[in-house]
């Protein structure tokens, strides 16, 4: 290895290999939890991280989810990941493993009293609420009418890391942890080293970690596999518009020439022809584009509502804007 690329190197925590090697250090994963649970650090006298493997979400799922899973003294239990790509069903997922969490605490003839809070923490490196730019938000069960909270023993955490505002703003707690996580160079880290002993310790971690050989290969085995994946699902999003729109051209052009033929009849034969095999090939080409991309489209949106998306989730996925999503939704609805 090159000395002065190894010097340079740095991991980043968006990598969920890092963040999850990241949470090994005691020290770390305390001033994170405090964060997360509005707390003194001093005051997060014991976590226990529980032994987990790499979970197959599903057959869709080409990437294991690394995730930490940490028991508090007092028995509650903290869930976090790091999410390196979308994915589908992302929320039911979220839920499904917290409730599981909460639910397997209780073994046969015991009281319900044994219960204790589940928390499932979810760092986003991609945008999950197009709607706002709020970063952080805490869910838990509340009156919907009321927002009286019902109870506090299932709380959901989500951090999206790529709507935090350009440049510090003073932060502190939850939103200066997801400035961290979301550095991009040393000197990013250096300065927020600066600002506290927690993020001190996880960067002085992330130099270690840096700079042992082993750990580098597996941080750029896992770098790899979701360059891999996101490529794919680029590729066959691109190839399945670009076979619509060549089939769409093609019907558009069978169906451009046989209407300039009839228009071209009622106005004279020869002029008739010409001119409308002229236009009707243009405006055939241009239909049969758009018929298209529009049932591409359309196909791609009602797959994703299968899955249980959003018409918000699959605008972003897609790149339109919600409103061509809820058209095209509107028109697969009628004519079904």
């Amino acid at each position: 290895m090159d000395k002065r690329n190894s010097e340079n190197f740095i991991m980043l925590p968006t990598v969920d290999f890092c963040f999850k090697e990241l949470m090994q250090n005691p020290k770390v994963r305390q001033g994170f939890i405090a964060a997360i649970m509005g707390k003194d650090p001093k005051a997060i006298r014991k976590t226990t991280l529980i032994p987990n493997s790499t979970k197959k979400e599903s057959k869709d799922a080409k990437l294991g989810i690394l995730d930490v899973m940490v028991e508090m003294e007092d028995g509650s239990k903290i869930n976090m990941e790091m999410q390196v790509a979308y994915f589908g069903y992302w929320s039911s997922r979220v839920l499904f493993y917290v409730s599981k969490t909460y639910s397997g605490q209780i073994k046969e003839g015991e009281d319900y009293d044994v219960l204790k809070k589940c928390i499932h923490v979810s760092i986003l490196d991609f945008i999950y609420f197009p709607q706002d730019k709020k970063c952080y938000r805490k869910i838990a069960f509340c009156d919907v009418e009321t927002g009286e909270q019902y109870t506090d023993l299932m709380e959901l955490h989500i951090l999206e890391l790529k709507k935090l505002p350009p440049g510090d703003q003073n932060e502190e707690g939850v939103i200066r942890w997801m400035r961290f996580f979301g550095g991009k160079n040393r000197k990013e880290f250096e300065d927020m080293a600066k600002t506290d002993e927690y993020i001190e310790e996880a960067y002085d971690e992330l130099k270690k970690l840096s700079m042992d050989e082993q750990k580098r290969m597996e941080y750029e085995a896992r770098q790899k596999a979701i360059r891999d994946y996101n490529s794919q699902m680029k590729s066959a999003r691109e190839y399945g518009l670009k076979k619509g729109m060549e089939e769409g051209i093609e019907q558009g052009i069978k169906q451009g020439i046989k209407q300039g033929i009839e228009q071209g009849i009622k106005q004279g034969i020869k002029q008739g022809i010409e001119q409308g095999i002229e236009q009707g090939i243009e405006q055939g080409i241009e239909q049969g584009k758009a018929q298209g991309e529009r049932s591409v489209l359309q196909k791609l949106i009602r797959k994703k509502k299968e899955k249980g998306m959003s018409l918000a989730m699959i605008a972003e996925l897609l790149e339109v804007t919600l409103k061509e999503v809820e058209e095209l939704d509107n028109e697969i609805l009628e004519e079904e």
